[in-house]
């Protein structure tokens, strides 16, 4: 049925009903990190500094996986639109057994190498020392995160958004509850100081998993818990899956190397700046969350549609996803930068930290509308099968443009901290130009299902044109 309005009310619902969940189990991991640095801020500003660099190694990890979830998505979304139950359970066995061994290489060398990892990182001893301990321990939750991110994507997928909630709510209880016990040494525990933050957050994260699978088992969700169906591949379809996958982990992977480097140009500010961006990248992640919400959003609202052989109504919802995303970021922003000062006393920071992480904060607003809006767009591009574009712009800016500019900065010019950092943003206005004119292209839509790719025949983009049911 063509109208000639946009039934605004039907897309919101649909909206909220999967990013709130997801917002939600973000802020409440989110909110559990607060947690965790404000207990170890507590202990002082190199335990919250080397805390802060070996969680620069997670998503050092997050970024060799990433691709596989991206993928993983594109999938999930498609063959759900397609109503492909095959197309489902072959892609999720796929994507877990490929998550799953970037998953166990870091763990191995979180716990095997901790100090090659840390002297990545920092040149200060005194706060190698305290994040070889860390890893030790907190690289045997790695897989078990892997686990528990490749759940969530399969679940969020298919039209189960609040089991990944319900089980990141009782992660975070666990996590905190645990930490105060075994941090400070309550309840007749011995004191761990960083190692009881690092044992925390591995039961944590194993009750997490344990409570998603329980859930998905209640309630009959026939996807997650078929195992003997997950591998069962053909040659042809591992082909297809790892070309559209290929881009993605390219992506991710060099994204990740280079923000490796750029937290290296920063590990080696002074020891203020560095306990300054473990909090910054705490606070970031309340951002993300609510960011997240729209990106699982756009990957299941727009990919479905595209597989299900319905182009334009996915066009339709694409560019509506992406400026709505960036209301809320700037709404988010306003709210961050009235309260920092609360946020910030409450996670240690004072003097000179407090200062410098305050202007992270300012300099992350003022990119974060544009930088969350290119997200959107790169997310909602894979979901429809075009895997390549945003990819290939974020991997060219990083490389000739971000990365030139930090490293002369940090570690020629020695220019001061904020500064340096301010140019890990410097390519988003650019890209966001580029990114646009593809997106009202849509030339993006690129289906992996018959039924998508039967519809496309002959389709042109066309804004004024809507076939959505309220």
């Amino acid at each position: 049925m063509i109208k000639t309005r946009y039934p605004w009310k039907s897309f919101l619902k649909k909206i909220a009903v999967i990013a709130v969940p997801v917002a939600l189990q973000n802020l409440l991991s989110t909110t559990g990190s607060m947690v965790d640095t404000m207990m170890i801020s507590s202990l002082g500003k190199p335990e919250v500094g080397a805390v802060g660099l070996c969680a620069q190694f997670s998503s050092l990890m997050f970024a060799g996986f990433w691709g596989f979830v991206g993928g993983g998505m594109l999938f999930f979304s498609q063959y759900w639109g397609a109503k492909d139950d095959d197309g489902i359970n072959h892609s999720y066995g796929l994507t877990l057994a490929c998550m799953m061994s970037v998953g166990i290489l870091f763990g191995v060398m979180a716990t095997c190498f901790p100090e090659t990892v840390m002297r990545m990182y920092t040149d200060k001893a005194h706060i190698r020392e305290i994040g070889v301990e860390y890893l030790r321990i907190v690289g045997f939750g790695y897989p078990l995160t892997v686990f528990s991110m490749a759940m969530a994507a399969l679940l969020r997928c298919t039209g189960k958004v609040r089991i990944p909630l319900l089980g990141s709510i009782v992660g975070v209880i666990t996590n905190i509850a645990l930490n105060w016990v075994l941090i400070f040494g309550h309840l007749g525990v011995p004191a761990l100081r960083v190692r009881g933050a690092a044992l925390a957050t591995v039961l944590a994260q194993a009750v997490s998993c344990t409570v998603v699978l329980l859930a998905a088992r209640a309630s009959g969700h026939k996807y997650l818990l078929a195992v003997r169906r997950h591998f069962r591949w053909t040659g042809v379809f591992v082909k297809a899956y790892l070309r559209k996958c290929f881009p993605i982990i390219c992506n991710e992977v060099l994204i990740g190397v280079g923000n490796m480097v750029i937290n290296i140009v920063l590990g080696r500010q002074p020891e203020e700046a560095i306990a300054a961006l473990a909090v910054f990248r705490t606070i970031e992640g309340l951002v993300i969350g609510f960011f997240a919400g729209f990106s699982n959003a756009s990957s299941v609202l727009v990919g479905t549609e595209v597989g299900a052989g319905r182009p334009d109504v996915a066009y339709s919802r694409a560019w509506r996803l992406v400026y709505l995303c960036q209301g809320f970021i700037a709404l988010l922003g306003v709210l961050l930068i009235a309260l920092h000062t609360p946020i910030l006393k409450l996670m240690g920071m004072s003097g000179d930290s407090f200062t410098l992480a305050f202007g992270m904060i300012a300099i992350y607003v003022a990119f974060g509308i544009i930088r969350m809006g290119n997200w959107t767009q790169n997310d909602t591009f894979r979901a429809a099968g075009d895997a390549t574009y945003g990819t290939v712009l974020e991997i060219v800016f990083m490389w000739a443009m971000i990365l030139p500019l930090v490293c002369v900065s940090g570690l020629v010019l020695k220019w001061p901290t904020l500064a340096v950092f301010a140019f890990c943003y410097a390519d988003e206005p650019i890209r966001y130009i580029l990114m646009q004119k593809h997106l009202f292209s849509g030339k993006w839509i690129r289906p992996v299902t018959p039924e998508g790719q039967e519809a496309l025949r002959g389709w042109r983009p066309n804004r004024a044109l809507v076939r959505e049911e309220d």
